[in-house]
């Protein structure tokens, strides 16, 4: 992630592909969360070999990726992401569930294991912005596929699960548990988030790269909003254990409209574009760790996998992929602030729907 998203954006441009071309196929990225997590989550709560299935994914993904060098043209690239990320997008869904019943009772921890994602995202942007600063940045492509096959290795570092005995269905069916007030609450609140992050994950590059920020600052900004999202999962577990996850995801939204409307209006500004990084711990960290916890105390066990799926689908996929079409509409006919703008305005209705309907998942 930390190779791909801070600098694909600026590969494409690169290529030569439009505005609307380049929302399109960064979009993809997030179109296949829609259905990858869904198959995968189900593959993997029926048979129990999640670490199998990750490490597949690895080896599926990696392959298709390298379709990216035969310069396949617009349609061509289309077909190869959308190949390789419904691959790239199983892992990290498996993961998590993976990681959940790893620490069990104690899955209050979960932040610090996940922090170790952040780390490496902050590494690869840093890593790979100094070295496009020496190189042209067409060679983009040769710089991600080690960090692929790297995905690959370590795959198999995991020891693999034994095959879980099912354990019974719950008295609430999963259409009772989607269909709760809550929890549509819920998922609309992520899925505005997301369509909010849309001009982030496509035209922040872009946007930073038209107010004269060289490749290396804008590598060092994508890591600065991590590095907070790291500082936030180190003392996430204070956080809820003070305040409701209701009072959380209120504040966490209202800091990521802030957020936009400074990136939009004050990019000129080093110190403010600091702090708006900074506040990636709210727009990202503070929701998607309380959305972890959520999903398990809702679904609980038995439909866990598919909550995942369900979280990764509708928000991250839905929601990204809208977002960031409808971002490249609001730059190809007005600017990469007025993106941004656009994303505010996602966060005013959402802080409304969440304040209206979230409620506490029960407790297991």
């Amino acid at each position: 992630m930390g190779g791909l998203l801070p600098y694909w954006s600026l590969y494409l441009e690169d290529q030569g592909f439009s505005y609307l071309e380049i929302a399109t196929l960064m979009a993809t990225i997030q179109l296949t969360k829609i259905v990858a997590p869904n198959v995968w989550g189900w593959l993997g709560d029926k048979t129990g070999q999640r670490v199998r299935l990750v490490r597949f994914g690895a080896i599926t993904g990696s392959l298709f990726f390298a379709g990216v060098f035969m310069e396949p043209g617009f349609y061509g690239l289309l077909l190869v992401m959308l190949a390789f990320t419904f691959f790239w997008n199983a892992i990290l869904p498996l993961y998590e569930v993976i990681t959940l019943r790893s620490l069990g009772a104690q899955r209050d921890k979960y932040g610090k294991v996940r922090l170790w994602g952040s780390v490496g995202f902050i590494g690869a942007v840093a890593l790979v912005g100094g070295i496009l600063e020496l190189v042209p940045i067409d060679l983009l492509p040769w710089l991600l596929l080690p960090v692929f096959a790297g995905i690959a290795v370590s795959a198999f570092l995991v020891p693999s699960e034994r095959g879980e005995r099912k354990a019974p269905a719950p008295k609430g069916s999963l259409k009772a548990i989607v269909t709760h007030p809550a929890v549509v609450t819920f998922f609309l609140m992520n899925f505005l988030l997301q369509v909010s992050h849309g001009a982030y994950y496509t035209f922040f590059s872009i946007h930073l790269e038209q107010h004269g920020y060289g490749k290396l600052a804008i590598g060092l900004l994508w890591s600065l909003g991590v590095l907070a999202e790291i500082g936030l999962f180190l003392v996430m577990h204070r956080l809820t254990r003070n305040f409701t996850v209701r009072q959380i995801a209120i504040g966490a939204l209202a800091l990521t409209m802030i957020r936009w409307v400074l990136i939009a209006e004050v990019t000129d500004v080093l110190v403010v574009l600091i702090f708006a990084q900074l506040l990636h711990a709210a727009s990202y960290g503070a929701l998607h760790a309380i959305s972890v916890q959520y999903i398990q105390g809702f679904f609980g066990q038995h439909h866990h996998g598919q909550g995942q799926a369900l979280y990764s689908g509708l928000t991250f996929g839905a929601g990204g992929a809208i977002g960031a079409w409808m971002s490249g509409f609001l730059v190809d006919g007005f600017s990469t602030s007025a993106a941004f703008w656009g994303g505010a305005i996602a966060m005013a209705i959402a802080i409304v729907i969440t304040w209206r309907g979230l409620r506490p998942p029960p407790e297991h």
